[in-house]
């Protein structure tokens, strides 16, 4: 994350990257290379942020009871992740070889497969009750049934928007929203603050997959970790190519190159050109905006001054955020 952005999780954030290390080791040390080579490339731990940021609402905070799950959320991401790359056979992600690169789709799977094992067995081992299970159950489907309609979806251009948000919030907002939750939860929050952070974790993700969604179209490969237009050139439809698929001159072209599986990377450049051309940047950077006001307003009035400050950053930060 960015400078200053957590630094009052700093120590929670350095002490998730030690248990991430040791939550991966295994007898077979394929699984511990694979796990430790994730672990390294990186990431925002935006998810395991959140949780802790909810959780330091109380004060009764307690570290030693809330890692676990934290580690948990962090695997479950990781390995949704893992299964993404395989997907869209993805060489690199955050500059660095993904795990299908190195070990082959077979073995990235498989370590993918551990990695939701372990996360579950994380909880289950540290006695979080039925209503963690439920909703860490409920994210999995989520996170399946959003990625399903995807590629339903890949190289069709829908411009259903109600589904884009429904596959966005699947894949993305219903994380977060469930990591504030959890946090909350678990360290005994009342339940209308509980559902409070809830409601500021899915206005957030629902953000940040609207800004991904944006970077997509508008960084850079060395910036974002991945190739530019990557999401086009994998049929891949968001909000920005809909709005042009509406009302772009050209929207007959930008159609053609969309549905195209043989996309050259002359015919990339051109879609982009066509979706910058028109106001499907501003159009989603207004949701963004739309969704950060929501995530700030929703805020409870209780939580300490510190994390309140610490989730504003959050959200003044994913919406000038670069990668």
């Amino acid at each position: 994350m960015a400078n200053k952005l957590f630094d009052i999780i700093k120590s929670d954030l350095a002490e998730l990257e030690t248990a991430l290390h040791e939550s991966v080791v295994s007898p077979v040390a394929t699984i511990t290379e694979i796990g430790n080579h994730l672990i390294k490339a990186g990431g925002k731990r935006l998810r395991p942020a959140m949780f802790f940021l909810a959780a330091r609402c109380s004060e009764n905070f307690d570290l030693k009871r809330v890692m676990p799950l934290a580690v948990a959320l962090e695997l479950i991401h990781m390995a949704s992740l893992v299964h993404d790359d395989v997907l869209d056979s993805a060489a690199t992600r955050r500059g660095e070889a993904t795990a299908n690169a190195k070990w082959g789709n077979q073995l990235a799977i498989l370590a993918g497969d551990y990695l939701f094992a372990k996360a579950f067995v994380l909880v289950t081992e540290n006695g979080y009750g039925e209503r963690v299970n439920n909703q860490l159950s409920r994210l999995l489907a989520d996170l399946s049934a959003g990625e399903l309609i995807q590629n339903k979806e890949i190289y069709k251009a829908s411009c259903d928007t109600e589904e884009y948000y429904e596959r966005i919030a699947m894949k993305t907002a219903n994380f977060l929203a469930i990591s504030c939750q959890l946090g909350a939860h678990v360290m005994g929050l009342p339940e209308k603050d509980v559902q409070a952070l809830y409601d500021y974790g899915y206005s957030v993700g629902m953000a940040f997959q609207l800004t991904d969604d944006l970077l997509d179209l508008t960084g850079d490969s060395k910036t974002i970790g991945k190739p530019a237009g990557n999401d086009i050139l994998q049929g891949i439809i968001t909000l920005p190519a809909i709005r042009a698929l509406e009302t772009s001159p050209d929207k007959d072209e930008l159609l053609s190159i969309v549905t195209n599986r043989d996309m050259t990377k002359e015919d990339l450049n051109r879609a982009l050109e066509i979706v910058r051309a028109t106001d499907g940047i501003d159009f989603t950077k207004n949701k963004v905006e739309e969704y950060l006001d929501r995530a700030r307003n929703v805020l409870p009035e209780s939580i300490p001054e510190d994390v309140r400050a610490a989730y504003m950053m959050a959200a003044d930060f994913i919406a000038g955020r670069e990668f």
